[in-house]
Protein backbone atom coordinates (compact mmCIF):
# COMPACT_ATOMS: atom_id res chain seq x y z
CA UNK A 1 0.00 0.00 0.00
CA UNK A 2 1.54 3.77 -1.13
CA UNK A 3 2.14 5.49 1.94
CA UNK A 4 3.49 9.33 2.64
CA UNK A 5 7.30 9.70 1.76
CA UNK A 6 9.43 9.60 4.69
CA UNK A 7 11.80 12.32 6.10
CA UNK A 8 11.03 16.03 6.88
CA UNK A 9 7.57 15.43 6.03
CA UNK A 10 6.33 13.08 7.61
CA UNK A 11 8.15 14.14 10.48
CA UNK A 12 5.60 17.44 10.24
CA UNK A 13 3.02 15.15 9.36
CA UNK A 14 2.74 13.19 13.24
CA UNK A 15 2.92 16.31 15.22
CA UNK A 16 0.53 18.38 14.16
CA UNK A 17 -0.33 19.05 17.31
CA UNK A 18 2.48 22.17 17.27
CA UNK A 19 0.50 23.86 14.80
CA UNK A 20 -2.82 23.78 17.05
CA UNK A 21 -0.91 24.79 19.46
CA UNK A 22 0.41 27.62 17.99
CA UNK A 23 -2.87 28.89 16.79
CA UNK A 24 -4.37 28.70 20.20
CA UNK A 25 -1.50 30.36 21.52
CA UNK A 26 -2.35 33.26 18.93
CA UNK A 27 -5.97 33.35 19.72
CA UNK A 28 -5.57 33.34 23.58
CA UNK A 29 -2.86 36.58 23.29
CA UNK A 30 -5.04 38.37 21.08
CA UNK A 31 -8.31 37.59 22.90
CA UNK A 32 -6.02 39.12 26.82
CA UNK A 33 -4.98 41.60 24.28
CA UNK A 34 -8.84 42.83 23.63
CA UNK A 35 -9.83 42.63 27.34
CA UNK A 36 -6.63 44.16 28.50
CA UNK A 37 -6.37 47.00 26.21
CA UNK A 38 -10.31 47.51 27.34
CA UNK A 39 -11.53 47.81 23.34
CA UNK A 40 -13.93 44.16 23.56
CA UNK A 41 -16.09 45.67 20.75
CA UNK A 42 -14.78 46.77 17.40
CA UNK A 43 -14.88 50.80 16.85
CA UNK A 44 -18.11 51.52 14.61
CA UNK A 45 -17.79 53.66 11.14
CA UNK A 46 -20.57 56.76 11.27
CA UNK A 47 -23.06 55.03 9.16
CA UNK A 48 -23.45 52.27 12.08
CA UNK A 49 -22.86 54.64 15.00
CA UNK A 50 -23.45 58.36 14.12
CA UNK A 51 -20.92 61.05 14.24
CA UNK A 52 -20.00 64.42 13.46
CA UNK A 53 -20.06 66.13 10.59
CA UNK A 54 -18.67 69.33 10.06
CA UNK A 55 -18.67 71.81 6.78
CA UNK A 56 -16.14 73.95 6.42
CA UNK A 57 -15.65 77.12 4.24
CA UNK A 58 -12.77 78.58 2.40
CA UNK A 59 -11.47 82.48 3.03
CA UNK A 60 -9.39 83.92 1.17
CA UNK A 61 -6.14 85.50 2.96
CA UNK A 62 -6.42 89.22 2.09
CA UNK A 63 -8.82 88.93 -0.72
CA UNK A 64 -6.91 87.19 -2.70
CA UNK A 65 -9.90 85.17 -4.32
CA UNK A 66 -7.51 83.23 -6.85
CA UNK A 67 -6.13 81.72 -4.01
CA UNK A 68 -9.77 79.53 -3.50
CA UNK A 69 -8.98 76.96 -6.61
CA UNK A 70 -9.01 73.19 -7.05
CA UNK A 71 -5.33 72.65 -6.30
CA UNK A 72 -4.88 74.24 -2.88
CA UNK A 73 -8.40 72.45 -2.37
CA UNK A 74 -7.51 69.25 -3.44
CA UNK A 75 -4.02 69.94 -0.98
CA UNK A 76 -6.20 71.23 1.95
CA UNK A 77 -8.26 67.74 1.64
CA UNK A 78 -5.27 65.21 1.48
CA UNK A 79 -3.41 66.98 4.68
CA UNK A 80 -6.56 67.20 6.42
CA UNK A 81 -7.20 63.56 5.28
CA UNK A 82 -3.89 62.65 6.71
CA UNK A 83 -4.77 64.39 9.96
CA UNK A 84 -8.14 62.36 11.07
CA UNK A 85 -7.96 59.14 9.25
CA UNK A 86 -4.61 57.39 9.87
CA UNK A 87 -3.88 54.65 7.39
CA UNK A 88 -6.97 55.47 5.78
CA UNK A 89 -9.75 52.40 7.35
CA UNK A 90 -10.65 54.83 10.50
CA UNK A 91 -13.94 56.01 8.73
CA UNK A 92 -13.93 59.62 8.74
CA UNK A 93 -14.48 60.99 5.18
CA UNK A 94 -12.74 64.10 3.95
CA UNK A 95 -13.99 65.54 0.50
CA UNK A 96 -14.81 68.89 -1.39
CA UNK A 97 -18.03 70.32 -1.77
CA UNK A 98 -19.02 72.74 -4.61
CA UNK A 99 -15.91 75.33 -5.00
CA UNK A 100 -14.98 76.07 -1.70
CA UNK A 101 -16.40 73.72 0.74
CA UNK A 102 -14.85 70.70 2.53
CA UNK A 103 -17.01 68.48 4.74
CA UNK A 104 -15.85 66.20 7.44
CA UNK A 105 -17.43 63.41 8.64
CA UNK A 106 -15.95 62.08 11.57
CA UNK A 107 -17.60 58.56 13.40
CA UNK A 108 -18.80 59.13 17.14
CA UNK A 109 -16.36 58.51 19.47
CA UNK A 110 -13.91 61.40 18.29
CA UNK A 111 -13.76 64.19 20.04
CA UNK A 112 -15.44 66.60 17.56
CA UNK A 113 -14.12 69.38 18.88
CA UNK A 114 -10.40 68.12 18.76
CA UNK A 115 -11.28 67.25 15.22
CA UNK A 116 -12.55 70.25 14.06
CA UNK A 117 -9.13 71.90 15.20
CA UNK A 118 -7.53 69.54 13.52
CA UNK A 119 -8.88 69.50 10.26
CA UNK A 120 -9.51 73.59 10.22
CA UNK A 121 -6.17 74.51 11.14
CA UNK A 122 -5.14 75.89 8.03
CA UNK A 123 -3.31 79.02 7.21
CA UNK A 124 -2.60 80.85 10.74
CA UNK A 125 0.63 79.82 11.49
CA UNK A 126 3.18 82.56 12.78
CA UNK A 127 6.46 82.53 14.40
CA UNK A 128 6.29 85.17 17.00
CA UNK A 129 9.28 85.46 19.61
CA UNK A 130 8.49 84.12 23.74
CA UNK A 131 8.86 86.69 26.30
CA UNK A 132 7.66 84.35 28.76
CA UNK A 133 6.89 81.03 30.10
CA UNK A 134 5.78 78.89 32.69
CA UNK A 135 3.88 76.07 33.22
CA UNK A 136 -0.09 76.74 33.52
CA UNK A 137 -1.75 76.30 36.63
CA UNK A 138 -3.54 72.72 37.67
CA UNK A 139 -2.30 69.36 37.54
CA UNK A 140 -0.23 68.18 34.59
CA UNK A 141 -1.66 65.71 32.41
CA UNK A 142 -1.33 62.36 32.44
CA UNK A 143 -1.26 62.29 28.84
CA UNK A 144 1.59 61.66 26.84
CA UNK A 145 2.96 64.72 25.01
CA UNK A 146 0.58 65.33 21.71
CA UNK A 147 2.80 65.19 18.41
CA UNK A 148 4.30 68.59 17.21
CA UNK A 149 4.55 69.97 20.97
CA UNK A 150 6.43 72.24 22.21
CA UNK A 151 9.19 71.26 24.74
CA UNK A 152 8.70 74.08 27.26
CA UNK A 153 10.17 73.34 31.02
CA UNK A 154 9.00 74.38 33.77
CA UNK A 155 11.86 76.60 35.72
CA UNK A 156 14.90 75.03 36.62
CA UNK A 157 14.28 72.05 34.75
CA UNK A 158 16.61 69.88 32.34
CA UNK A 159 15.47 70.49 29.19
CA UNK A 160 15.26 68.45 25.88
CA UNK A 161 13.67 71.49 23.87
CA UNK A 162 14.02 71.45 20.31
CA UNK A 163 16.39 73.57 18.63
CA UNK A 164 16.53 75.47 15.53
CA UNK A 165 20.02 75.69 13.70
CA UNK A 166 21.11 75.76 10.30
CA UNK A 167 19.90 72.77 8.34
CA UNK A 168 23.71 72.27 7.66
CA UNK A 169 25.07 72.53 10.52
CA UNK A 170 25.47 70.55 13.91
CA UNK A 171 22.62 71.07 16.86
CA UNK A 172 23.90 72.82 20.01
CA UNK A 173 23.18 71.34 23.11
CA UNK A 174 20.13 72.41 24.69
CA UNK A 175 20.25 74.85 27.49
CA UNK A 176 18.00 75.12 31.01
CA UNK A 177 14.39 77.05 30.38
CA UNK A 178 13.92 80.07 33.21
CA UNK A 179 11.26 82.45 33.32
CA UNK A 180 13.36 85.17 32.71
CA UNK A 181 12.71 88.60 33.18
CA UNK A 182 9.51 90.31 34.39
CA UNK A 183 6.38 90.03 31.78
CA UNK A 184 5.61 93.66 31.96
CA UNK A 185 9.47 94.53 31.90
CA UNK A 186 9.78 91.97 28.67
CA UNK A 187 5.99 93.74 26.70
CA UNK A 188 7.64 97.27 27.45
CA UNK A 189 10.62 96.26 26.02
CA UNK A 190 9.81 94.59 23.28
CA UNK A 191 6.88 97.37 22.33
CA UNK A 192 9.45 100.34 23.00
CA UNK A 193 10.61 102.38 20.13
CA UNK A 194 13.53 101.36 19.26
CA UNK A 195 16.36 100.78 16.35
CA UNK A 196 16.41 96.95 17.34
CA UNK A 197 12.35 97.50 16.96
CA UNK A 198 11.24 99.37 14.44
CA UNK A 199 12.26 97.23 11.84
CA UNK A 200 10.81 93.87 13.23
CA UNK A 201 8.56 93.12 10.07
CA UNK A 202 5.48 92.56 12.47
CA UNK A 203 5.65 95.56 14.86
CA UNK A 204 4.40 98.64 14.98
CA UNK A 205 5.96 101.39 17.05
CA UNK A 206 4.12 102.35 20.46
CA UNK A 207 1.52 105.32 20.34
CA UNK A 208 3.49 107.06 22.83
CA UNK A 209 6.61 108.43 22.73
CA UNK A 210 7.61 107.77 26.43
CA UNK A 211 5.67 104.39 26.48
CA UNK A 212 3.16 105.35 28.85
CA UNK A 213 0.17 103.28 26.54
CA UNK A 214 2.29 100.61 25.85
CA UNK A 215 3.39 100.09 29.82
CA UNK A 216 -1.05 100.22 30.59
CA UNK A 217 -1.54 97.32 27.56
CA UNK A 218 1.65 95.31 29.41
CA UNK A 219 0.05 95.40 32.89
CA UNK A 220 -3.31 94.67 31.34
CA UNK A 221 -1.51 91.60 29.43
CA UNK A 222 0.43 90.78 32.41
CA UNK A 223 -3.05 90.91 34.52
CA UNK A 224 -4.72 88.10 31.37
CA UNK A 225 -1.59 85.87 31.46
CA UNK A 226 -1.39 86.29 35.85
CA UNK A 227 -5.50 84.62 35.67
CA UNK A 228 -4.88 82.70 32.31
CA UNK A 229 -4.99 78.63 33.10
CA UNK A 230 -4.53 76.48 30.31
CA UNK A 231 -5.70 73.61 31.41
CA UNK A 232 -9.41 74.96 31.48
CA UNK A 233 -10.50 74.20 27.87
CA UNK A 234 -13.30 76.85 27.32
CA UNK A 235 -10.31 79.37 28.74
CA UNK A 236 -7.40 77.97 26.32
CA UNK A 237 -10.15 77.52 22.99
CA UNK A 238 -10.39 81.74 22.97
CA UNK A 239 -7.06 82.64 24.77
CA UNK A 240 -5.77 85.63 21.81
CA UNK A 241 -8.64 85.48 19.85
CA UNK A 242 -9.11 89.14 17.44
CA UNK A 243 -5.57 89.38 18.31
CA UNK A 244 -3.78 90.93 15.26
CA UNK A 245 -0.75 89.03 13.99
CA UNK A 246 1.32 92.52 15.24
CA UNK A 247 0.31 92.58 18.51
CA UNK A 248 1.82 90.71 21.24
CA UNK A 249 -0.73 87.60 22.30
CA UNK A 250 -1.22 84.95 24.94
CA UNK A 251 -1.16 80.96 23.71
CA UNK A 252 -1.15 77.71 25.15
CA UNK A 253 0.61 74.46 24.37
CA UNK A 254 1.47 71.36 25.73
CA UNK A 255 5.28 70.67 26.87
CA UNK A 256 7.12 67.06 26.50
CA UNK A 257 5.87 66.18 30.08
CA UNK A 258 2.13 66.21 28.91
CA UNK A 259 2.16 69.68 31.11
CA UNK A 260 0.25 72.71 29.51
CA UNK A 261 2.57 75.89 29.57
CA UNK A 262 1.48 79.29 29.09
CA UNK A 263 3.07 82.07 26.85
CA UNK A 264 3.23 85.61 26.76
CA UNK A 265 4.43 85.91 22.91
CA UNK A 266 5.80 89.30 21.18
CA UNK A 267 4.29 90.54 17.51
CA UNK A 268 4.70 87.89 14.74
CA UNK A 269 8.16 88.22 12.69
CA UNK A 270 7.45 85.12 10.04
CA UNK A 271 3.89 84.08 8.93
CA UNK A 272 2.93 80.63 7.11
CA UNK A 273 3.27 81.93 3.63
CA UNK A 274 7.28 82.20 4.46
CA UNK A 275 7.43 78.75 4.68
CA UNK A 276 8.28 77.48 1.13
CA UNK A 277 8.62 73.70 2.08
CA UNK A 278 8.85 71.73 5.31
CA UNK A 279 9.67 68.33 6.02
CA UNK A 280 10.59 65.52 8.53
CA UNK A 281 14.20 63.82 7.99
CA UNK A 282 15.83 61.25 9.84
CA UNK A 283 19.49 62.61 10.81
CA UNK A 284 21.90 60.26 10.96
CA UNK A 285 25.20 62.41 10.55
CA UNK A 286 24.89 64.11 13.85
CA UNK A 287 23.15 61.92 15.57
CA UNK A 288 20.05 64.08 16.55
CA UNK A 289 17.19 61.56 15.30
CA UNK A 290 14.17 62.69 13.73
CA UNK A 291 14.45 66.43 13.03
CA UNK A 292 12.02 68.98 10.52
CA UNK A 293 14.13 70.86 7.98
CA UNK A 294 12.22 74.46 6.74
CA UNK A 295 13.07 75.73 3.76
CA UNK A 296 12.30 79.77 3.60
CA UNK A 297 11.06 81.87 0.73
CA UNK A 298 13.52 84.71 -0.48
CA UNK A 299 11.72 87.19 1.91
CA UNK A 300 10.97 84.82 4.44
CA UNK A 301 14.40 83.90 4.59
CA UNK A 302 15.52 87.64 5.42
CA UNK A 303 12.86 87.96 8.03
CA UNK A 304 13.18 84.76 10.09
CA UNK A 305 17.41 85.63 10.00
CA UNK A 306 16.53 89.24 11.27
CA UNK A 307 14.42 87.48 14.42
CA UNK A 308 16.79 84.67 14.84
CA UNK A 309 19.55 86.67 14.92
CA UNK A 310 18.12 89.49 18.09
CA UNK A 311 16.66 85.95 20.13
CA UNK A 312 20.29 84.65 19.73
CA UNK A 313 21.23 88.05 22.00
CA UNK A 314 18.98 86.75 24.71
CA UNK A 315 18.67 84.88 27.66
CA UNK A 316 16.26 82.07 27.90
CA UNK A 317 13.41 81.93 27.46
CA UNK A 318 13.49 84.92 25.32
CA UNK A 319 15.96 83.07 23.15
CA UNK A 320 12.84 81.05 21.99
CA UNK A 321 10.49 81.64 18.87
CA UNK A 322 6.95 79.60 19.24
CA UNK A 323 5.59 78.29 16.17
CA UNK A 324 1.86 79.18 16.90
CA UNK A 325 -0.63 76.97 14.76
CA UNK A 326 -4.18 79.41 15.22
CA UNK A 327 -3.41 80.51 18.22
CA UNK A 328 -1.83 77.07 19.84
CA UNK A 329 2.31 76.88 20.08
CA UNK A 330 3.08 73.60 18.75
CA UNK A 331 6.43 73.89 19.37
CA UNK A 332 8.96 76.58 20.99
CA UNK A 333 12.54 75.45 19.77
CA UNK A 334 15.21 77.82 21.03
CA UNK A 335 17.82 80.08 18.77
CA UNK A 336 21.51 80.33 19.57
CA UNK A 337 23.04 81.55 16.55
CA UNK A 338 21.48 83.80 13.45
CA UNK A 339 20.03 81.84 10.90
CA UNK A 340 20.41 83.63 7.68
CA UNK A 341 21.36 80.75 5.30
CA UNK A 342 17.28 80.34 4.45
CA UNK A 343 16.89 77.74 5.88
CA UNK A 344 16.69 76.07 9.46
CA UNK A 345 16.48 72.67 11.34
CA UNK A 346 14.87 72.27 14.25
CA UNK A 347 16.03 69.31 16.63
CA UNK A 348 14.95 67.30 19.98
CA UNK A 349 12.64 64.98 21.43
CA UNK A 350 10.94 64.47 18.16
CA UNK A 351 9.98 60.66 17.08
CA UNK A 352 8.91 60.17 13.08
CA UNK A 353 5.05 60.65 14.31
CA UNK A 354 6.05 63.59 15.86
CA UNK A 355 8.31 65.64 13.26
CA UNK A 356 5.97 64.33 10.50
CA UNK A 357 3.02 65.86 11.72
CA UNK A 358 4.91 69.37 12.99
CA UNK A 359 6.40 69.02 9.34
CA UNK A 360 2.70 69.01 7.54
CA UNK A 361 1.45 71.79 10.02
CA UNK A 362 4.13 73.83 8.41
CA UNK A 363 3.46 73.15 5.37
CA UNK A 364 -0.42 73.36 5.72
CA UNK A 365 0.70 77.18 7.21
CA UNK A 366 1.80 77.73 3.61
CA UNK A 367 -1.51 77.68 2.13
CA UNK A 368 -3.14 80.83 1.51
CA UNK A 369 -6.24 80.25 2.64
CA UNK A 370 -8.09 79.91 5.80
CA UNK A 371 -10.88 77.64 6.83
CA UNK A 372 -14.27 78.80 9.23
CA UNK A 373 -16.74 76.21 10.42
CA UNK A 374 -20.05 76.69 8.57
CA UNK A 375 -22.42 73.80 10.30
CA UNK A 376 -21.10 71.63 12.38
CA UNK A 377 -24.29 68.51 13.25
CA UNK A 378 -24.43 65.38 14.85
CA UNK A 379 -24.87 62.47 12.37
CA UNK A 380 -27.58 59.74 14.13
CA UNK A 381 -26.98 56.09 13.34
CA UNK A 382 -30.91 55.09 13.52
CA UNK A 383 -30.94 54.63 9.55
CA UNK A 384 -27.04 52.08 9.71
CA UNK A 385 -28.78 50.41 12.71
CA UNK A 386 -31.36 49.47 10.72
CA UNK A 387 -29.05 48.34 7.69
CA UNK A 388 -26.37 46.67 9.76
CA UNK A 389 -29.71 44.45 11.54
CA UNK A 390 -30.60 43.36 7.90
CA UNK A 391 -26.91 42.80 6.96
CA UNK A 392 -26.45 40.75 10.43
CA UNK A 393 -29.44 38.94 9.80
CA UNK A 394 -28.19 38.30 5.83
CA UNK A 395 -24.99 37.35 7.50
CA UNK A 396 -26.55 34.27 9.45
CA UNK A 397 -28.76 32.99 7.06
CA UNK A 398 -25.93 32.81 4.65
CA UNK A 399 -23.63 30.92 7.31
CA UNK A 400 -26.67 28.59 8.31
CA UNK A 401 -26.79 27.78 4.88
CA UNK A 402 -23.00 26.69 4.93
CA UNK A 403 -23.34 25.08 7.42
CA UNK A 404 -26.78 22.63 6.67
CA UNK A 405 -24.98 22.20 3.67
CA UNK A 406 -21.74 20.91 5.21
CA UNK A 407 -23.86 18.81 7.28
CA UNK A 408 -25.91 17.43 4.32
CA UNK A 409 -22.89 17.00 2.38
CA UNK A 410 -20.02 16.04 4.11
CA UNK A 411 -21.43 14.76 7.74
CA UNK A 412 -18.65 14.09 10.20
CA UNK A 413 -16.46 16.43 8.10
CA UNK A 414 -18.43 19.20 8.88
CA UNK A 415 -17.14 19.13 12.31
CA UNK A 416 -13.75 20.25 10.93
CA UNK A 417 -14.96 22.55 8.56
CA UNK A 418 -17.62 24.58 11.37
CA UNK A 419 -14.63 24.61 14.12
CA UNK A 420 -12.25 26.08 11.39
CA UNK A 421 -14.96 28.58 10.86
CA UNK A 422 -15.05 29.22 14.47
CA UNK A 423 -11.55 29.69 14.84
CA UNK A 424 -11.49 32.20 11.57
CA UNK A 425 -14.28 34.35 13.47
CA UNK A 426 -12.94 34.59 16.37
CA UNK A 427 -9.55 36.04 15.01
CA UNK A 428 -11.48 38.08 12.95
CA UNK A 429 -13.14 39.31 15.38
CA UNK A 430 -10.47 40.12 18.06
CA UNK A 431 -8.55 41.84 15.55
CA UNK A 432 -10.71 44.23 14.28
CA UNK A 433 -11.42 45.69 17.61
CA UNK A 434 -8.01 45.60 18.30
CA UNK A 435 -6.83 47.40 14.76
CA UNK A 436 -9.70 50.05 16.33
CA UNK A 437 -7.71 51.83 18.89
CA UNK A 438 -4.31 50.41 16.93
CA UNK A 439 -4.55 51.91 13.32
CA UNK A 440 -8.32 53.87 13.89
CA UNK A 441 -10.38 51.09 11.96
CA UNK A 442 -13.62 51.38 11.67
CA UNK A 443 -16.30 48.92 11.06
CA UNK A 444 -19.35 50.23 8.63
CA UNK A 445 -21.68 48.72 6.41
CA UNK A 446 -19.42 47.59 3.79
CA UNK A 447 -16.65 46.22 6.30
CA UNK A 448 -19.73 44.06 6.80
CA UNK A 449 -20.43 42.98 3.86
CA UNK A 450 -16.52 42.33 3.07
CA UNK A 451 -16.92 39.76 5.92
CA UNK A 452 -19.85 38.20 5.05
CA UNK A 453 -18.24 37.70 1.66
CA UNK A 454 -15.41 36.06 3.44
CA UNK A 455 -17.20 33.39 4.64
CA UNK A 456 -17.70 31.86 1.20
CA UNK A 457 -13.99 32.62 0.77
CA UNK A 458 -13.05 30.30 3.63
CA UNK A 459 -15.76 27.46 3.03
CA UNK A 460 -14.04 27.54 -0.24
CA UNK A 461 -11.17 26.78 1.26
CA UNK A 462 -12.30 24.06 3.27
CA UNK A 463 -14.58 22.06 0.51
CA UNK A 464 -11.22 22.27 -2.08
CA UNK A 465 -9.12 20.22 0.67
CA UNK A 466 -11.39 17.98 1.73
CA UNK A 467 -12.65 17.40 -2.06
CA UNK A 468 -8.60 16.64 -2.91
CA UNK A 469 -8.90 13.98 0.08
CA UNK A 470 -12.48 12.40 -0.88
CA UNK A 471 -10.41 11.68 -4.58
CA UNK A 472 -7.52 9.98 -3.35
CA UNK A 473 -10.24 7.69 -1.40
CA UNK A 474 -11.41 7.03 -4.55
CA UNK A 475 -8.33 5.80 -6.10
CA UNK A 476 -8.50 3.12 -3.25
CA UNK A 477 -6.00 4.67 -0.40
CA UNK A 478 -7.08 5.12 3.05
CA UNK A 479 -7.85 7.63 4.79
CA UNK A 480 -4.03 8.77 6.32
CA UNK A 481 -2.50 8.73 3.19
CA UNK A 482 -4.97 10.21 1.20
CA UNK A 483 -4.85 13.40 3.47
CA UNK A 484 -1.27 13.58 3.04
CA UNK A 485 -1.40 13.32 -0.82
CA UNK A 486 -4.36 15.44 -0.99
CA UNK A 487 -2.65 18.41 0.82
CA UNK A 488 0.12 19.54 -1.33
CA UNK A 489 -2.49 19.67 -4.65
CA UNK A 490 -4.87 21.24 -2.16
CA UNK A 491 -2.49 23.72 -1.09
CA UNK A 492 -1.73 24.96 -4.37
CA UNK A 493 -4.96 25.69 -5.44
CA UNK A 494 -5.94 27.22 -1.89
CA UNK A 495 -3.05 29.64 -2.31
CA UNK A 496 -3.60 30.62 -5.67
CA UNK A 497 -7.10 31.47 -4.98
CA UNK A 498 -6.63 33.85 -1.80
CA UNK A 499 -3.81 35.54 -3.35
CA UNK A 500 -6.36 36.54 -6.06
CA UNK A 501 -8.90 37.53 -3.66
CA UNK A 502 -6.06 39.34 -1.76
CA UNK A 503 -4.96 41.02 -4.91
CA UNK A 504 -8.37 42.17 -5.44
CA UNK A 505 -8.69 43.19 -2.42
CA UNK A 506 -5.25 45.18 -2.34
CA UNK A 507 -5.97 47.24 -5.57
CA UNK A 508 -9.58 48.54 -4.53
CA UNK A 509 -7.98 49.58 -1.18
CA UNK A 510 -5.47 51.26 -3.48
CA UNK A 511 -7.52 53.29 -6.21
CA UNK A 512 -10.82 53.84 -3.76
CA UNK A 513 -11.33 56.13 -1.31
CA UNK A 514 -14.33 56.41 1.32
CA UNK A 515 -16.24 53.74 2.95
CA UNK A 516 -15.11 50.95 -0.08
CA UNK A 517 -11.84 50.81 1.63
CA UNK A 518 -13.74 49.43 4.81
CA UNK A 519 -15.25 46.51 2.35
CA UNK A 520 -11.29 45.72 0.61
CA UNK A 521 -9.52 45.90 4.01
CA UNK A 522 -12.02 43.60 5.49
CA UNK A 523 -12.28 41.45 2.39
CA UNK A 524 -7.98 41.69 2.53
CA UNK A 525 -8.03 41.18 5.98
CA UNK A 526 -10.02 37.58 6.13
CA UNK A 527 -8.17 36.21 2.88
CA UNK A 528 -4.70 36.24 5.27
CA UNK A 529 -6.59 34.75 7.79
CA UNK A 530 -7.98 31.97 5.56
CA UNK A 531 -4.77 31.00 4.94
CA UNK A 532 -3.57 31.36 8.65
CA UNK A 533 -6.24 28.95 9.30
CA UNK A 534 -6.02 26.24 6.97
CA UNK A 535 -2.75 25.78 7.35
CA UNK A 536 -2.57 26.14 10.84
CA UNK A 537 -6.12 24.23 12.00
CA UNK A 538 -7.98 22.78 9.59
CA UNK A 539 -5.24 20.25 7.91
CA UNK A 540 -3.47 19.63 11.43
CA UNK A 541 -7.16 18.79 12.69
CA UNK A 542 -7.86 16.21 9.67
CA UNK A 543 -4.34 14.98 10.09
CA UNK A 544 -5.78 14.25 13.54
CA UNK A 545 -8.82 12.93 13.30
CA UNK A 546 -7.53 11.01 10.43
CA UNK A 547 -6.16 8.81 13.03
CA UNK A 548 -9.86 7.91 15.22
CA UNK A 549 -11.43 4.71 13.81
CA UNK A 550 -14.55 6.99 13.03
CA UNK A 551 -13.20 8.57 10.12
CA UNK A 552 -9.96 6.34 9.84
CA UNK A 553 -12.20 3.13 9.04
CA UNK A 554 -14.64 5.13 6.88
CA UNK A 555 -17.93 5.34 8.63
CA UNK A 556 -20.88 5.63 6.27
CA UNK A 557 -21.20 9.17 8.49
CA UNK A 558 -17.80 10.21 8.39
CA UNK A 559 -18.47 11.52 4.72
CA UNK A 560 -15.74 9.67 3.65
CA UNK A 561 -16.99 6.05 3.10
CA UNK A 562 -15.17 4.59 0.54
CA UNK A 563 -18.23 2.81 -0.72
CA UNK A 564 -20.46 5.89 -1.02
CA UNK A 565 -17.62 7.51 -2.58
CA UNK A 566 -17.60 4.77 -5.43
CA UNK A 567 -14.31 3.86 -4.08
CA UNK A 568 -11.59 1.17 -6.28
CA UNK A 569 -10.06 -1.30 -4.39
CA UNK A 570 -7.81 -0.70 -2.30
CA UNK A 571 -4.19 -0.33 -3.78
CA UNK A 572 -1.26 -2.84 -3.83
CA UNK A 573 2.03 -3.54 -4.52
CA UNK A 574 3.50 -5.80 -7.55
CA UNK A 575 5.74 -7.69 -7.10
CA UNK A 576 7.85 -9.26 -9.51
CA UNK A 577 7.26 -13.55 -10.03
CA UNK A 578 10.09 -15.30 -8.77
CA UNK A 579 12.98 -16.43 -11.54
CA UNK A 580 12.07 -20.24 -12.61
CA UNK A 581 14.15 -22.68 -11.00
CA UNK A 582 16.24 -25.24 -12.81
CA UNK A 583 15.81 -28.72 -12.00
CA UNK A 584 18.86 -29.47 -12.83
CA UNK A 585 20.45 -27.23 -10.50
CA UNK A 586 18.24 -27.96 -7.85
Amino acid sequence: MATPKKGRNASAQSKPGRSLALILIALVALTGGMFASGHTKPRLGIDLAGGTSITLRAVPEAGNEAAINKTNMDTAVSIMERRVNGLGVSEAEVQTQGDRNIVVNIPKGTNSEQARKQVGTTAKLYFRPVLATEVAGGPASPAPSPTGSPSGKPSGAASDKPEATDKNSASPSATPTTQGRAVTDALKADATPSASASDKPGASPSPSADGGTAEADAKALQAKYAKLDCTDGKTRSSVGDGVKASEPTLACGKNSQGQWQKYVLGPAEVDGTDVDKAQAVLNTQTGAGWTVTMDFTDGGAKKFGDITGKLAQNQPPQNQFAIVLDGDVVSDPSVKEALTGGNAEISGNFNQQSAQDLSNMLSYGALPLTFKVDSMTTVTAALGGDQLQAGLIAGAIGLALVVIYLLAYYRGLSFIAILSLLVSAALTYTLMALLGPAIGFALNLPAVCGAIVAIGITADSFIVFFERVRDEIREGRTLRPAVERAWPRARRTILVSDFVSFLAAAVLFIVTVGKVRGFAFTLGLTTLLDVVVVFLFTKPLLTLMARRKFFASGHKWSGLDPKSLGAQPPLRRTRRPAAPVDPKEA
